[in-house]
Parts: structure tokens; sequence; C-alpha cells
């Protein structure tokens, strides 16, 4: 008996409220638009659920994969022999014990918790306002812009391990640095919620800072169109997106995919783009740059790929 029917037969004895589809597109689920179809996909809506979905998957084959927003996620056109978990049902967000510190779900978006920060009266998370990923992506990646990061507010997070159950990793502990957590060097691993550490500060000054940020995200991103943020890390010492320009690979196009003449750091879906249309941008810019500047572009991007374990 394959995975899919042992899981089947188990979700519908165990977990019957729980929303499971077959073979879900992935390009429903990823910003890119990109992305065949996942064998399984479940949206659980409470952390229990979420944990017992990870441990028959992994007990029978099903190797899960759990989504946030999937913000930053290249899926492969092949799509996914894998049970696909969704955060997006755990969206609780709130005020935290501890005077000046918010609790907040793993699939809670950035934006919501940046609004709720500023409802209460603190700040800290005006730079994720803009930021279009789930506080439990943003936390694996150690996310940020515009100065500010979340290895800066992260007061710890409750991260269920494979085989040890759940424990609460204080920031300190989490290994951040640049688009790097502990959780990237354990992929099995999975944030359920964050507490972030906050200060007092003035909402309306809070909120307009949300706004100016936002305006300026706007004003210098292709954000009407599909993609992954920023495609490339930033190299020490440059920015991808100008060493990309300098190259003169704005517009630069493969199928689908297109470096955007608006930011040449964003790789956009134009219509109808592959994975592999993206891929082979991707290489594409990496060799140019490389053979122009010396300086090797490393994607920001997390591609998931059909066979991936």
């Amino acid at each position: 008996m394959n995975w899919v029917t042992e899981f089947d037969k188990w979700a519908a004895d165990y977990l019957p409220d729980v929303k499971i589809t077959a073979e879900e597109s992935m390009a429903k689920h990823t910003s890119f638009r990109i992305g065949g179809p996942a064998r399984r996909m479940a949206f659980p809506e409470s952390g229990e659920q979420l944990v017992l979905l990870l441990t028959f998957a992994r007990e029978n084959g099903g190797r899960p994969f759990v989504l946030g927003k999937g913000t930053n996620l290249l899926v492969s056109d092949k799509g996914l022999d894998r049970l696909v978990i969704s955060t997006a049902g755990l969206r609780q967000v709130e005020a935290g014990t501890a005077p000046g510190t918010i609790m907040a779900e793993a699939g809670v978006p950035l934006v919501r918790a940046a609004d709720f920060a500023c409802k209460q009266g603190l700040s800290g998370l005006e730079f994720a306002h803009g930021i279009p990923g789930a506080v439990g992506g943003a936390v694996y990646m150690n996310a940020g812009a515009y100065g500010g990061e979340v290895s800066q507010v992260l007061q710890g997070v409750s991260v269920l391990f494979p085989g040890e159950g759940i424990r609460f990793i204080p920031g300190a502990e989490m290994a951040f640095s640049y688009r790097h957590s502990l959780l990237a060097d354990q992929p099995e691993a999975v944030a359920l919620h964050a507490v972030f550490r906050l200060c007092p500060g003035d909402p309306a000054v809070i909120q307009e800072r949300m706004r100016e940020l936002m305006a300026k995200r706007k004003a210098s991103q292709p954000l009407e169109l599909p993609s992954a943020g920023s495609t490339f890390k930033r190299p020490e010492g440059h920015y991808a997106g100008a060493l990309i320009q300098q190259c003169g690979l704005k517009g630069l196009t493969v199928g689908g995919a297109q470096v955007s003449e608006k930011h040449a750091g964003f790789i956009i879906n134009r219509g109808g783009a592959s994975c592999a249309d993206v891929l082979e941008l991707i290489r594409q810019v990496q060799q140019r740059v490389l053979a122009e500047t010396g300086i090797l572009l490393e994607p920001e991007v997390r591609v998931l790929d059909g066979d991936a374990g």
C-alpha cells in the first residue's frame, strides 16, 4: 500500500474535519504562480492538527513539506509526490504574556503581525509590513527589509523537532545570519509560533512609517507581476540588482520568465513561465555576472524539486 492510500484512510479516521485535497496545483499557492500538483495537500487549523499530520506523513513515507504563503518558493513543474501542509489556517496573533511582546502563529501574514503590533502601540515590526510572507517562513529565512530583520525582534520561537517534540528556542540561540537561521540547517524542524519583543511607540508614527516603506516598495519593485521577491542574496559589499543591471541584463527573458525591467534583482513571471524557465534564467544571470564581475550570485529563492526529500 502506498503512502497516499494509507494517508487517505488515516486522515478520514483521525482528522475528518481537516480539509484535504488531491493533486492540488502548487501554482495556486506560490507567489510565482508556478508549480505542478502536490499528491495531497492538507489545511490544518490548529497546531495539534499540524503536528499529527507531520508525524503520520514522516512515519509513512509522505515526506511532508510545510508551506506558508509560498512567497520565496519555486516549485517543480513535475509536481510533488508528497504531503504539502499549509499553515494558512494557523492565523492567531495576540499580546504576549510579557509586556511589549506579541505572539503570532506560523501562518500569520507578516503584514497582519505588523498591523497588530501597531494597534498595540508597539514598534519594531514596521520593516515587515510590506514583506509578503508569513511568520514561519520569515523566521526560517530571517526575513528582512529596509534595515530591519526578524533576528532583531524575535524573543523566541516554538519549534517541533522530529523525534524530540516541541521546544521553545530563544532568539539568541537561533543561529541567525543573513537570510539564514537554525531552521535552515534542520529542514524537518517546523516553527509553530513566534514571540516578538518590541518597544512602546506612538501608533500614528508607526503607521506612517509603514506607509512610507510600502510606498517605497511599490515605487521600486515589480509588485504587479508574479515573482518570489528578490531572486538573489545580497553579495557582501554589493547589491545583486545593481550587478545584474550593470551587466545589461534587465529584460533578459527565457520563456515566460524575465529579469524585471523595473528592478533587476527580481525575476518575474510574465505569463506561463515554468520552473524550468526560471531556473535557466537564474543560470544565465549567474553566468554573465560571474564572467563580468567575478561575483557568483547565490539564489535567495528556495527551489522545491519534485524528487527532493
